[in-house]
């Protein structure tokens, strides 16, 4: 058997906090490594269906040292993201080692955390999860679910709305990917129907920094708590714009509560009502994937994980970045930022220098990302993917 490999902090993914966090491990010069799953660069947005253009993202906020600018906003946001993905981790030399499955991370020798993957181990002195939610899709159990004759899929496995031409379709969940695919694939669909669990918020006029800071404030008050964190889109509404304006004017997003069973020929409600459907769209959003780090029992009662901004309280060695109030572009940045300096400090490591890491010396990166700018506010609070609400 083979001796773990040790380093400073292994860092467990490769999406926007992932990176965020390597930039800045970097900097410090601690020995790190970062092991991601996926087969190559762009985190869960390379597993994004083509329709959803860079125009339709909501908001992308830049990774730390290098701006994304420029990019057609008719372009899939998965080439865009992976390109951008791709030229930021050759550009900073950052050892990410791919495709690695982190199973288990567990108490090691002297201190140490062992990380278990499928290419071996490795002992660290500090584990920064930046594992997002993508791989652990939400689907609520109805009664009669089991009994549907037609189709079930997930927003993780959207097929492109081409795919329900001629369909009824039924859309559950409150979020924003829920009014994207009805808006997508009303067109093509014989019938839609649309489903909620709570009354959708639709928030009128802009968004800023203050109004941010007070939806993840709520965020961060549960994980402070132990509880699960709920998304930050649940706190803040939807954005109403030209495209949900018709939607709601045309019929489109006519929302119904939501059903009580599912039929084989499709759904029905309390009170008797019926709509039979073909697909059963479920825009439920995504819980955090945690798995690995259930050796360690790190969760509370209330089912979360107790944080100091990024730092489980119930063991300092390890930070949880993309999670909760930092599951957002934006919010992942400084994530990666804050767990960095607080694992130096932990660590009894000198302050790192206040410039930023040099570029790769080797020749830009190719292909390049078609550069993207729709400069996220301040507040960005753009998925990567964030929940959905039902």
């Amino acid at each position: 058997m083979s001796e773990d490999r040790a380093v400073d902090v292994v860092v467990v993914g490769a999406g926007q906090a992932g990176l965020s966090a390597a930039y800045h491990l970097r900097r410090t010069g601690m020995d790190f490594v970062v092991l991601d799953h996926a087969p190559a660069p762009g985190g869960a947005w390379q597993f994004r269906w083509p329709s959803l253009t860079y125009g339709k993202v909501n908001g992308m906020h830049s990774l730390p040292g290098m701006e994304l600018t420029g990019a057609d906003p008719s372009r899939p946001s998965s080439e865009v993201v992976a390109g951008y993905f791709r030229a930021y981790e050759e550009r900073f030399a950052l050892p990410v080692r791919r495709p690695v499955d982190v199973r288990a991370v567990r108490e090691g020798e002297g201190g140490r955390l062992r990380v278990e993957t499928s290419d071996g181990t490795w002992s660290a002195r500090a584990v920064i999860s930046a594992t997002g939610t993508w791989d652990r899709p939400f689907r609520p159990h109805y009664p009669g679910q089991d009994t549907f004759l037609g189709e079930q899929p997930h927003t993780v496995r959207y097929p492109g709305p081409e795919y329900f031409a001629g369909k009824r379709v039924v859309v559950v969940g409150g979020g924003i990917s829920a009014t994207q695919h009805l808006l997508e694939l009303a067109p093509y669909a014989a019938a839609t129907r649309w489903v909620t669990r709570r009354e959708p918020v639709f928030r009128e006029g802009p968004f800023g920094e203050e109004e941010g800071r007070a939806a993840v404030a709520l965020v961060d008050t549960r994980v402070r708590d132990g509880l699960p964190p709920r998304s930050v889109v649940s706190v803040t509404g939807l954005p109403l714009n030209d495209a949900i304006r018709a939607g709601l004017a045309d019929g489109t997003l006519d929302r119904h509560p939501m059903f009580a069973r599912i039929t084989p020929e499709g759904v029905e409600w309390a009170d008797g009502s019926r709509f039979d459907a073909d697909v059963i769209l479920w825009a439920t959003g995504f819980r955090p994937a945690l798995e690995h780090l259930r050796p360690l029992g790190l969760r509370e009662p209330g089912g979360g994980v107790r944080m100091e901004d990024t730092k489980v309280v119930r063991d300092p060695r390890v930070h949880l970045v993309g999670y909760g109030p930092s599951a957002s572009t934006i919010g992942a940045n400084r994530a990666g930022r804050s767990a960095v300096r607080d694992i130096r400090a932990l660590l009894g490591e000198a302050p790192s220098p206040s410039s930023s890491p040099s570029p790769s010396p080797s020749p830009s990166p190719s292909p390049s990302p078609s550069p993207v700018a729709v400069p996220a506010p301040a507040a960005s609070l753009a998925p990567g993917p964030a929940p959905a609400t039902v």
